[in-house]
């Protein structure tokens, strides 16, 4: 290759989450459990019972009830949340929040829950709507003296020639679709969509057979083919939104849904009575096949931070139409409801538990934990040595799950800034001797107890 040439190099960001491995919950086609499959290991029981409840859920028949995942810290109740949702679908939205986040000065704790419960609804909406489509092959806007400025000139009309690989056509539009084109930039040899009804302009990009997307070997500018077909049509777009997106939409708009999408008028803040006129007109797209509803999953962890009133809510909430399935997550036993000095199990009150679907994990077994170190290993693109998982599994069965895949992140950097593409027992020795686990921190904060501050 020359020195003035152009070579092209493709760059891909990548973060590696805590869960990004799991692709469902590992079962056969009987619905037991496999020691290790896609992504899962261990956990048999608490998996072969996700996997009757996702299997309740494509039925309809788990409405009215909530999910809730008990077990100590570290053992995959997160995991196992993500895994439902991958077996629902890979469109279903999901949402993770923890309990703590719904105390706000801001907004109210039922409005945030609310809030987060319309996120987790998708709603495909699917819409035939007349537009002209094709490429400008002409272009000529009007104007008139602005009548506040005779100096100032203002589009009054737009006259446009539209070329599709079957024909041609001329049309004559108002100073609105003049100023839209104007706004956007639209010249000859870009391909544009115009709504026959509200008249709203959607610049597609530049055409690849014109002049234009001919001019420059390097270009930023988005092209496009040539429309097909005939310049007048009838085309079905296919929005995916959340309730909670309509939600804003509907109360920045005014009208239908679909005058959300081409044009509307601005109105005041999210109320009742427009998240009511949003369910009333997704049910009737619905009830007419032009909606499919995807609910998602609201994943609550640390739920026991949720008090009295939003354990409330949500028992409530749950026995509606329009509601994603909810799955709480606790790591307590009997414990204080909060707000109020009630014992409960989990710290969920009892007529909650009543109407949930619980799931019990277990602390991971030494080979578990070997296991799923060899998958974060592969997944975070790490090499190790048999003798360096060994003793990453160990401190694991030690210590917990969670310390050990820390880490194994810690030494991977450790043996890259020693120049060793392999991580050893060396590497693993120096950054457990450079970290501490908690029973190492709280023996290390009681050696200097008298130092420290206390309040």
């Amino acid at each position: 290759m020359s020195s003035g040439g152009i070579r092209e190099v493709m760059a891909k960001f990548e973060r590696i989450g805590s869960h990004t491995h799991i692709k469902g919950l590992g079962l056969d086609e009987n619905l037991k459990a496999v020691k290790i499959k896609d992504g899962m290991v261990g956990q048999e029981k608490a998996r072969e019972a996700a996997g009757l409840v996702v299997q309740m859920i494509k039925q309809g028949k788990l409405s009215g009830r909530i999910i809730i995942l008990a077990g100590p810290p570290g053992t995959g109740k997160t995991a196992l949340a993500v895994a439902i949702s991958r077996e629902l679908g890979p469109n279903v939205p999901f949402i993770q929040m923890s309990g703590s986040e719904i105390y706000s000065t801001v907004k109210k704790k039922t409005e945030i829950l609310l809030e987060a419960m319309r996120k987790c609804i998708g709603v495909e909406i699917h819409e035939e709507r007349e537009v002209y489509e094709g490429e400008v092959v002409n272009m000529t806007v009007n104007t008139v003296p602005h009548p506040y400025n005779p100096y100032q000139k203002i589009p009054e009309s737009v006259r446009l020639t539209l070329k599709t690989t079957e024909e041609e056509k001329t049309i004559e539009a108002g100073s609105n679709v003049a100023n839209q084109l104007l706004s956007a930039g639209v010249s000859e040899g870009y391909v544009i969509q115009i709504d026959a009804e509200t008249g709203r302009v959607s610049p597609l990009g530049l055409c690849l057979e014109s002049s234009k997307g001919k001019a420059y070997d390097v270009d930023t500018r988005k092209k496009v083919p040539r429309p097909s077909g005939k310049v007048k049509k009838t085309k079905e777009f296919v929005y995916t939104m959340t309730l909670a997106d309509l939600d804003e939409l509907n109360a920045r708009r005014g009208g239908g849904l679909f005058s959300l999408f081409f044009g509307g008028v601005e109105s005041g803040e999210i109320g009742p009575e427009v998240r009511a006129e949003v369910d009333r007109q997704v049910k009737e797209l619905v009830d007419q096949g032009r909606a499919f509803i995807h609910p998602g999953v609201l994943f609550i962890d640390d739920s026991h931070l949720l008090d009295l009133e939003a354990f409330s809510f949500l028992g409530r909430a749950v026995e509606s139409e329009l509601v994603p399935i909810i799955i709480l997550a606790t790591n307590r036993g009997l414990t204080r409801i909060r707000g109020t000095d009630i014992e409960a199990p989990l710290g969920f009150p009892l007529d909650l538990l009543d109407r949930s679907v619980i799931i019990a994990t277990s602390p991971y077994d030494r080979d578990s934990i070997k296991e799923i170190l060899k998958i974060r290993a592969k997944e975070e693109k790490v090499k190790l040595t048999p003798e360096a998982l060994e003793r990453l599994a160990e401190i694991g069965d030690r210590t917990s799950l969670r310390y050990s895949v820390q880490l194994l992140s810690l030494a991977s950097q450790n043996s890259r800034s020693a120049g060793r593409e392999e991580v050893g027992l060396e590497d693993v020795e120096r950054v457990s001797g450079l970290f501490l686990d908690v029973s190492q921190a709280v023996e290390h904060l009681k050696k200097y107890e008298e130092k420290l501050l206390k309040h």
